[in-house]
Order: C-alpha cells, then structure tokens, then sequence
C-alpha cells in the first residue's frame, strides 16, 4: 500500500479493512484526497450573492477559512464513516454467509468417526468416538517423521479402526493436514482401512473448543488435545450441533473480524445460528445444552434443564 490510491466510491470492502488496520498499527497513514477548488466553487455559488460587493474580497476568505478549518475535516470524518459502515456490512455479510454454508454442511449421521488432529513436532492426535459422538478412545501418532515412526503410526491407525470397527475418518485441515491425509490415502492404497471413508474437515474454531468451558464440561478428564480431535470427528457427525458449542466469531469463516463493529457481528451471526438451529431442527433425546438454547423459545437455563432431566429419566418418549 505505500503511495496507493483508490477511488473512495469503489473501494472494496476488504481493502477498506486492511487500511484501516494498517493504520490502526501504526504502519501506513490514510488520507482523504478532497478536489478543495470544485469544492470552493460550490460553496460560492451558494454563498456569493454579488460579484460586485465591496465585501468580496472579505467573504473569498471567510470562504477558503471555512472549507479549510471546518467543512473539509467534516467532510473527511463523514466520508471515513460511510466507508467503515459500508465495510463492516458487507464483511459482516461475508462472514454470516460462510457461517451459514459451514452450519448446513451434510452431517455424516450417527457412524464412528477416527478423527485425526495433524502436527508436525507435537505428533498428529487421534480421538475415535461412536455414533453419539462419546469418546472412545485416543492416542498420539508421528505420520510426518521417520519411517520408523510412520510404520508404528500405520500400525496404530489400523488397529484402532479394527477395534473400534471405525467407518470414517476425519482429518482436520490445519498444519501438516496434506502430509496427514496423503498417509492415510496411501495406507487405504495399501489394502488397510476396508471401506472407510477418508474426509477433510474444517478444524476452524476446535482449539477454542478445546479450551472453553462446555469443553472442559464434556470432557473435564482430558486434555486440550484430545478434547480438540474429538470435535473434529463430532464436526463431521454432525457440523451443526458441534459448531454451536463454539462463539460464531471464533469459527475464523471471515476476515478482520477483530477491526469491524463487535455488536453488530455478533448479533448477525447469532442470528444466523439460530436461523440455521430452527430451520434444521434438533433431536431432544441427543441434542446438547448449547445446541438447545439456539430453539426459539428455550433458554439457556431451560436447556440445561432439559439435558438433565434426560440424564436422570432417560429418553423423552411421544
């Protein structure tokens, strides 16, 4: 951006974010370029009421004072304005809009998931859950490092599928997410893994989870690691009861979320989780707290509730 211009009438809103953000930093300085004599003109035309007045000259310079001093910095407060409400709208449509798609993916249903948390150094984590998205089991693998190390990785993988008769497999798509899902595709080559299905899933917002409050609430004896690979495989289970558990915000489907106005994209995107909880509908006998709150009518108060007197009583019956 060093000496860049752009028309203010057409800047695209993510360019608009990334300025004011460099400005906010200190590293760039933003300036309205105004046309001061187009704008002198039309000051006159509305001011000047006699080419011939002995004041002329006196009131020229009113004039020029006033464009300067008073109306141009007006003008640039009220251009700034314009442009950052415009900006934040449609990042805030942006961002509602791919939360929208990321809630209404097509869950896989109620099948055991072998969910994988890639890593280079710290090893790839693994979480196997069953049909109701309860923990199963988990491990640490190393499929990015020696051969040895790969070897043992490939015996561990297969072995859990077997026993826990996985039928998916769930990798999240952050760091070492290619390497991770090139060696589950080459041991699925090899003949192991019989007729499980290998999927990338979105782990955006899984390390917010895994240290969050309903986090430690659903699995208060495991650590962040584990807590985050068990909601990539529960994500692809069922996106919507898994996504809710997480601020819309901290999901990470928009851009300078953190520059725009905090209220407004708040309340879009709550809305939009709420539209999409009401539209999709919810299952009483599985459905969490969190999910739950999302149903007009019910707070969080009466979900948690609901939950409990499940958890006493047993399954709601017709």
């Amino acid at each position: 951006y060093f000496e860049y211009e752009e028309s203010a009438k057409t800047i695209p809103s993510h360019r608009m974010l990334a300025l004011r953000r460099g400005e906010k930093e200190g590293v760039l300085r933003v300036t309205l370029e105004l046309d001061g004599d187009k704008a002198s003109g039309v000051i006159s035309q509305q001011v000047v009421r006699s080419l011939t007045s002995p004041l002329k000259v006196q009131l020229r310079l009113a004039l020029e004072d006033s464009w300067d001093r008073l109306l141009k910095p007006a003008v640039e407060v009220d251009v700034r304005l314009a442009l950052r409400e415009r900006a934040d709208a449609e990042a805030i449509r942006v961002f509602a809009e791919n939360l929208r798609h990321l809630l209404l993916q097509a869950p896989l249903g109620g099948k055991r998931v072998l969910a994988l948390d890639p890593g280079y150094r710290t090893g790839c984590k693994l979480a196997v859950v069953d049909g109701k998205g309860d923990l199963l089991a988990h491990d640490v693998i190393f499929a990015t490092m020696s051969e040895s190390r790969r070897i043992e990785a490939a015996e561990r993988l297969d072995d859990l599928a077997r026993e826990h008769k996985v039928e998916a497999i769930a990798i999240g798509n952050g760091t070492a997410s290619r390497e991770t899902e090139g060696f589950v595709r080459k041991l699925a080559a090899a003949g192991k893994l019989p007729g499980i299905k290998i999927i990338v899933v979105s782990e955006a917002g899984a390390s917010v989870y895994s240290t969050s409050e309903i986090g430690r609430q659903e699995f208060p004896t495991h650590d962040p690691t584990v807590r985050s690979a068990a909601s990539i495989g529960r994500r692809l289970q069922d996106p919507l009861a898994e996504l809710v558990k997480i601020e819309p915000k901290s999901i990470g489907v928009g851009q300078y979320q953190h520059d725009m106005n905090q209220k407004k994209l708040g309340e879009s995107l709550n809305g939009v989780v709420e539209d999409c909880v009401n539209k999709v509908g919810v299952d009483l006998n599985t459905a969490s707290a969190p999910l739950l709150s999302y149903i007009s009518g019910i707070s969080s108060a009466i979900a948690k509730n609901i939950v409990a007197y499940r958890e006493e009583n047993g399954r709601f019956t017709d």
